[in-house]
């Protein structure tokens, strides 16, 4: 991200005709783009008791970006340990219309114009 601004797109497709749409953020599969190049896929999940401490270590972080140590839970055949990346931001986030959002990481110094841009897209 130092070098260039980054473009995420998150693309799902519509519900077929006289089927219930779903809200956008309850949708459960996509399609990941970064920078127009497919990536990979995406899915919904909930969150579980890992996610909740990582989120609760970074919940007196109002902007930054830094590593977190993460010890596993022991499933999966042992204890796993490693580092976390993480970066907390401001967004501004525009609703299009009920098939499309943005968001996108504004800089604190008013300089420039978005670094991250992450767009939702049901297709």
């Amino acid at each position: 991200m130092s070098s260039a601004f980054v473009r995420i797109a998150l693309e799902c497709e519509k519900a077929p005709r006289g089927s219930k749409q779903l809200r956008l953020f309850r949708e459960p599969n996509w399609t990941m783009y970064c920078n127009g190049r497919k990536c990979g896929q995406a899915l919904l999940r909930a969150c579980n008791d890992s996610d909740r401490h990582i989120l609760n270590t970074v919940w007196n972080v109002s902007v930054g970006a830094g590593v977190i140590p993460v010890v596993g839970d022991g499933r999966k055949g042992g204890d796993s340990e490693g580092e976390l990346m993480y970066m907390r931001a401001n967004f501004d986030r525009v609703i299009g219309n009920r098939h499309s959002e943005a968001f996108y990481m504004m800089n604190i110094d008013g300089n420039g114009g978005p670094e991250l841009s992450i767009y939702l897209i049901r297709t």
